[in-house]
């Protein structure tokens, strides 16, 4: 949100919580991940994930009920940030939970330079990353114990995150149950958001390139002109001094 739409109680708490909330998004996605990828835990270790997950939650819902009572346009922040409210009524979509690790774009967006070709190449790497592991490890919650699966282990879970975000899509590996296949959708639209991102990053750059050789012409011109002056003034003034017969 703009400034001008915010208030100072408003940034502040924003400043003060970034990096907290950067910290519980990584918090979460390891508690949530530990029991899937490790079925052997004991039961007080798994009890423990599940408790950290939804203190994460509810940190998160904190985050969000402060920052719409301290901002004085409630209603454009709700629009603004309709993601956040999403992220809070999730938890009822188990392994859809871990779209929360969008925060880490959010904090990184904040504390990033102001360039903005170097905010897209962060975006860009850590998205990639973050979408094929927290798919692979959501895919493989629901799809492992289904009849008929063929994901069932993390390997197989990374292959296929792989294939699908790239839009590949070799069909070795593929999701059957409904929710796994719901996962499989807004992966392969990530990687479609991902691929449009870098294709306009490098037309741009591409763009830039091109376009500085026609500088170049502009400035030797206006040089040229500078020294035609020169050579001008330098005859006025011999033309002046030269002794008359």
């Amino acid at each position: 949100m703009s400034r001008q739409n915010t208030s100072p109680a408003y940034e502040k708490w924003v400043q003060r919580t970034s990096w907290p909330l950067l910290g519980a998004a990584l918090v979460f996605f390891a508690a949530y991940a530990l029991p899937i990828l490790h079925l052997g835990l004991d039961d007080w270790v798994a009890t423990l994930c599940r408790a950290v997950v939804w203190i994460t939650w509810a940190a998160f819902a904190v985050d969000y009920t402060v920052r719409l009572v301290l901002v004085p346009k409630k209603w454009m922040f709700v629009r603004r940030h309709w993601l956040d409210l999403v992220f809070i009524i999730i938890p009822v979509l188990r392994p859809l939970a871990l779209l929360r690790l969008v925060t880490v774009f959010l904090v990184i967006d904040r504390h990033a330079g102001a360039r903005l070709r170097e905010r897209i190449g962060i975006y860009i790497a850590g998205g990639t990353v973050l979408l094929v592991f927290a798919a692979a490890v959501a895919v493989l919650d629901v799809e492992r114990t289904a009849p008929g699966a063929n994901i069932t282990s993390f390997g197989d879970a990374i292959w296929w995150a792989c294939a699908t975000i790239t839009t590949v899509g070799y069909g070795d590996v593929y999701p059957v149950t409904v929710l796994g296949r719901v996962i499989a959708v807004g992966l392969m639209i990530g990687g479609i958001s991902l691929l449009g991102i870098v294709t306009a990053s490098f037309a741009s750059w591409f763009v830039e390139i091109v376009s500085k050789p026609a500088k170049a012409p502009r400035a030797s011109r206006s040089e040229l002109e500078e020294l035609r002056a020169e050579v001008a003034r330098l005859r006025s003034e011999l033309g002046e001094r030269r002794p008359t017969s």
